[in-house]
Parts: structure tokens; C-alpha cells; sequence
């Protein structure tokens, strides 16, 4: 069997689509419907299941549900099974049904990990064995169509575990193709990679930063990504981003890491808060499903409603031409231009030189007077230093003069008043010392005389025995 599969065109297909009520999938499902497709639906809501085939029914289209959670394999299974039965298989899955967290890993539950894993990943795995396995059996063999995301390129802070799903779904993705190539097998493997998209998927998320949250600009049209699923399920091709703004920080993520890290940790939480909107704690559908209508958009206030890179790799031909063509265009212009007017090709080239913008010449001179004039400025100032200096010698040498004076009459005027007081301090000294003489004999004398009067009371007083003889 060769392994290069038979897309059909999209009017003679059946395809199966998971996540089908919202977002992307719904876009999905009602422009695959238009474009004459049998489209069967997959999604966990019964009721918004329900409308959404009444809808597409009443257009005329060939349409089926089936009410399945994809986490759980026998029940995609079952689902599976029924869009054989009603359609004699299917020619396409899309793989599109998703779940979101925002808020920091460290304070997401494990249960809470798990359970998007089970979705995002797991879910990815279930409905791209069930599709493989039914088209390379079928004639023509047929395409898987995974949605990932450019966080799979590029993660970001707040939306952590949702980016480790996608880096998952797109290592899974590459490694499923090569065993299909492996083994030959008639079908195509695409990676879709959308950027932000304008879709109910911020409601629909666990919201753990307590804050209200939006996709950063730019922010595309879900149509968009639905063109390119409905294109994918046509043309075979591996890989393909939709949205610009998406691709350049992958890029710039994967050629300087080191520095998109810290801009990343940095600015992404801000860009990703919606600082217009009050925060409001809706009910996520990361265990149960949201009933809460057919939401195709949230209508942010600024949508693109092309993406430049999708067209490219859509149509890579085309693009090629393009540029070749422009190419030659400037290349046969500049030729015409040397060959026929080669005079109007040096004026243009004189014209753009830079060296004949200014003139040299004037503007030397100009420099030349300049310097001179600064030159006789300096002398002039140094001049005057000079002049000031000496004048400053001179007037510091006349003070420290008087300075001298002064303190030679202070220190004569002060050593005359020193003798005078040195004189005056011996004459009373002597004076003084003289009057404490004599009062000390005098006291001395008293001494005596009471020490006899005492003496003489006594009855053996040497006093009165000397009186006797």
C-alpha cells in the first residue's frame, strides 16, 4: 500500500471533530457543513450538542453527534463506531477538544494536572489511535488533524501546565507520523499550531490568579484556524502556525532563550490580565461540560481576520512566485536603470551617498575658526589666572605681615603683664608668709602655756615639785 494518502475533496468527505460546541471546533463544524461535508460531533454537553446539529440540519447538511468525553477511550470508541455505522466511515478527525488552567504550577493540584493532561493529551492519543487504525483500512486513507499551540514552541508563566500538554501533543504528533511513515500507511498527521484566538476558552478555563485573564494581542479570528483545518484536510501537510504574533516569540524563544526567560516571566502575566473587565468566577469546564450556549467568539475588541503566515504555508508556490517575482521586478529595474540611464543612475547613487550631504570644506573651515578662537580664549583665561595669582601672593604675603606684627605686640604686651603679676604673687606671698609665722609662734606659746595650766591640776605635776624647791 503506498504511504502517500488520497485527500478528498472536503464536499465528499465525513468528518469527525471533537470539542465540536465551542471555539474553534464549532467554527470548524459549521464551515466544514457549509462546504457540503458530512460532519460528526463529538463534545461532553448532550443539549449544546443537540442545537448545534438542528442548526447545521436545517442548512441541509449531513450531521450527527455522538456525546463522549475524550479522556475516556471506550466511549471515544463508541463514538467512533456510530460514524461508521452512519456514514460508512470517515475520511478526516480533528482533534480539537481542549482544557485550560491559569494560575502558577506550584498552587495547581495534582488532581487538577492530571485531569487537563487527561483532555489535552490523553484525549489527543485516544481519538489518533481510534482514527488511524479506521483509515489505514480505507481506500484512499485519510487525515488526523491534531490542534495544538504555539506555547508548544514557546511557554509562558500563569498558563504553565497547559503549555506542558501542548509540548506533549506535539511531541506525540511527531513521533506518531514517523511510525506512520514507518509503517507506510495512507495517512496524514497534522500539527496545528494557533496562536491567541478569539474564543470562549479564558471562560472556560480554572481561573486560580483571582483576576480577570484575556489572550494578548494579537488575537485572531477563530475562522481562521478553521480555514486552515478545512485546507489540512485536503492538502497533506506536517506543520503549519497560525497567527504571526505566535511564530515571532517562538522564534525569539528558540534562537535566545536566556533572554525571552526573564521578558516572559516578567511581562506575560501583565499582557495576559484583563484590567478592563471585573473578575467573575465562571463555572470551568475542566470536569464538567459548559452549557453555556454555542460561543464561536467573545469578540475581543481588535480581531485579525487574516493570517499572512498560514496563507504562506498553505500555499507555498504561490508565495514562492511572489517573491520571485518582486525579486526580479527590482532586479530588471535596476538593470533598465544602469543600461539606459546611466547618468540618472549616479545622480541617484550621488544623491544617496551620505559624504555629499554635508560640505566638507566649509564645514573644516568652520572647525579651523573655531579651534582658533577657543585657542586665544584659553590664553586670555590663563592670562588672567597669572595676573590673579600673583595679586593673591602679594595680598597673603601683606596679611601674614600684619599677622606677625600683631602677635609680636600681643606676646611684649602680654609678657609685661605676666612680670607684674609674678611680682604682685611674690610680694604677697612674702606678706603673707611673714603674718603665718607670727601666728603660728603665737599659737604655739598658747599651747604651751594652757599644756603648763594643765599640768599643774594634777597631783604628781612635775610643775609644782619644781615650784616647791
Amino acid at each position: 500500500m503506498t504511504a502517500k494518502p488520497s485527500l478528498k475533496a472536503l464536499n465528499q468527505q465525513a468528518i469527525v471533530i471533537t470539542g465540536a460546541t465551542s471555539g474553534i471546533g464549532l467554527a470548524t463544524a459549521r464551515r466544514a457543513a457549509r462546504a457540503g461535508a458530512c460532519v460528526f460531533l463529538i463534545a461532553r454537553g448532550e443539549s449544546d450538542l443537540k442545537a448545534l446539529c438542528e442548526e447545521l440540519q436545517a442548512t441541509g447538511a449531513r450531521v450527527a453527534y455522538a456525546v463522549a468525553d475524550v479522556s475516556d477511550y471506550d466511549a471515544l470508541a463508541v463514538a467512533a463506531d456510530k460514524a461508521q455505522r452512519l456514514f460508512g466511515g470517515f475520511d478526516t478527525w480533528v482533534n480539537n477538544a481542549g482544557v485550560s488552567i491559569f494560575g502558577p504550577i506550584r498552587e495547581t493540584t495534582l488532581e487538577d494536572q492530571r485531569r487537563l493532561f487527561e483532555t489535552n493529551y490523553w484525549g489527543v492519543v485516544n481519538g489518533s489511535l481510534l482514527a488511524a487504525e479506521h483509515l489505514r483500512g480505507r481506500p484512499g486513507g485519510g487525515a488526523i488533524i491534531n490542534v495544538g499551540s504555539t506555547l508548544s514552541d514557546a511557554p509562558i508563566p500563569v498558563q504553565g501546565v497547559y503549555s506542558a500538554s501542548k509540548h506533549a501533543v506535539k511531541g506525540f504528533t511527531n513521533a506518531f507520523r514517523m511510525e506512520l511513515l514507518r509503517e507506510r500507511a495512507p495517512v496524514s498527521l497534522t500539527l496545528i499550531k494557533p496562536s491567541a484566538i478569539d474564543t470562549p476558552y479564558n471562560k472556560h478555563a480554572r481561573n486560580l490568579t483571582g483576576q480577570a485573564v484575556q489572550n494578548p494581542q494579537p488575537v485572531y479570528a477563530t475562522h481562521v484556524v478553521a480555514d486552515t483545518i478545512l485546507y489540512c484536510a485536503e492538502h497533506p501537510i506536517r506543520e503549519i502556525t497560525v497567527g504571526g504574533g505566535g511564530r515571532l516569540i517562538a522564534s525569539f524563544y528558540s534562537a535566545l532563550p536566556g533572554l525571552a526567560e526573564p521578558l516572559l516571566a516578567r511581562f506575560a502575566p501583565s499582557l495576559m490580565r484583563d484590567r478592563g473587565s471585573a473578575y467573575q468566577p465562571y463555572d470551568d469546564g475542566l470536569y464538567d461540560p459548559t452549557e453555556d450556549g454555542l460561543d464561536e467568539e467573545v469578540h475581543y475588541p481588535m480581531i485579525r481576520q487574516f493570517s499572512a503566515l498560514a496563507e504562506v504555508r498553505k500555499h507555498p508556490g504561490i508565495a514562492s512566485g511572489v517573491v520571485a517575482v518582486l525579486a526580479a521586478v527590482g532586479v530588471a529595474t535596476l538593470l533598465l536603470n544602469q543600461r539606459t540611464g546611466p547618468t540618472r543612475y549616479e545622480t541617484l547613487r550621488r544623491r544617496v551617498d551620505p559624504r555629499g550631504w554635508v560640505d566638507t570644506d566649509a564645514l573644516r573651515d568652520r572647525l579651523d575658526t573655531v579651534t582658533r578662537e577657543l585657542r586665544h580664549r584659553l590664553d586670555d583665561v590663563r592670562h588672567e589666572a597669572e595676573d590673579l595669582g600673583h595679586k593673591g601672593a602679594s595680598r597673603a604675603g601683606q596679611w601674614f605681615g600684619k599677622a606677625r606684627q600683631s602677635s609680636e605686640r600681643s606676646l611684649r604686651g602680654s609678657g609685661r603683664a605676666a612680670r607684674r603679676y609674678a611680682h604682685s604673687a611674690g610680694d604677697y606671698a612674702r606678706d603673707h608668709a611673714r603674718e603665718g609665722g607670727a601666728l603660728l609662734a603665737i599659737a604655739f606659746i598658747a599651747a604651751v602655756i594652757a599644756g603648763a595650766a594643765l599640768e599643774t591640776r594634777r597631783e604628781d605635776s612635775r610643775i609644782k615639785r619644781i615650784a616647791k624647791f
